[in-house]
């Protein structure tokens, strides 16, 4: 592995092929849940990787049978009530999502199993998502008490519409793999046995194109997200906000008691 990427040791990297850099969420025993210090290094690694000369593709995937489960208990718990520890990962949600927008390099997921919360920032706002059947993407946030942040504002509709966005995101529906290719939230479905070697012929394809003018186009393209900045910028605040409230000590404790939540029925709202 290049010494430039030794420090994000949170996470697996390696090149499957010339000038393809893949990352894999490397947690299996949690179905690759990310913790704090994930959360920070899965944020700033895109900084590094525009400025990489030595790459011009991007694979990110998650090892066993999960992409990645999102932020782990101790990540949550840890921000409940804190203001200091919201503020913190606010910046660093918004960071993360801007990072991977701001990439020069061509990103594409391969979604192998469940992807959720962090992990699925990642997936859908790859440039290229493939997924396998048993691909299950779910934005759980109102189901723990909070505000469906991180990308739902501002890619779900655009990929899907408003009206599935707002379904799935207020409902907190699983989405299979072959239903995701149906609505548009990811490019394609494939075979599970086969997940990883499209993405590789993929990456491999992009790697040998025109950078220039594939790096352009993803330039010009990831206009209709910058322009949704102030959208997304408000549901992310508005997620934070949630963190100071009764409702997420609930549906986290509702998680570990693997029970459905008991939310208060009132709202000032």
């Amino acid at each position: 592995m290049s010494e430039r990427y030794a420090k994000y040791d949170k996470l697996k990297f390696d090149y499957p092929a010339d000038r393809v850099l893949r990352i894999t969420f490397d947690r299996p025993e949690s179905f690759n849940s990310v913790d704090a210090e994930t959360h920070t290094q899965m944020t700033d690694m895109w900084i590094d990787i525009d400025r990489d000369p030595d790459i011009n593709a991007v694979i990110v995937t998650g090892a066993g049978k999960a992409f990645s489960a999102g932020g782990d208990f101790s990540l949550i718990e840890k921000m409940i009530g804190d203001s200091h520890e919201i503020m913190k990962t606010w910046k660093e949600a918004k960071d993360l999502v801007y990072n991977i927008i701001n990439c020069n390099k061509p990103i594409i997921s391969a979604i192998n199993g469940p992807a959720a919360g962090a992990g699925l920032v990642v997936a859908i706002l790859a440039d290229i998502s493939i997924a396998g059947k048993k691909a299950k993407i779910v934005d759980g946030h109102p189901r723990l008490g909070v505000a469906a942040g991180d990308v739902a504002a501002i890619i779900w509709p655009l990929l899907t519409s408003m009206a599935k966005a707002k379904y799935y995101l207020m409902t907190c529906k699983p989405v299979s793999g072959e239903e995701a290719e149906r609505i548009g939230l990811v490019s394609m479905c494939v075979e599970d046995d086969e997940l990883q070697q499209i993405a590789l012929d993929t990456a491999v394809e992009l790697a040998n194109g025109s950078q220039s003018a594939i790096r352009w186009t993803k330039y010009s393209l990831n206009n209709w997200l910058r322009q949704a900045g102030p959208i997304f910028d408000a549901s992310t605040a508005l997620e934070m906000l949630g963190f100071m409230s009764e409702d997420v000590k609930e549906g986290v404790l509702s998680h570990r008691e693997k029970r459905a939540p008991n939310f208060r029925k009132d709202c000032p709202l």
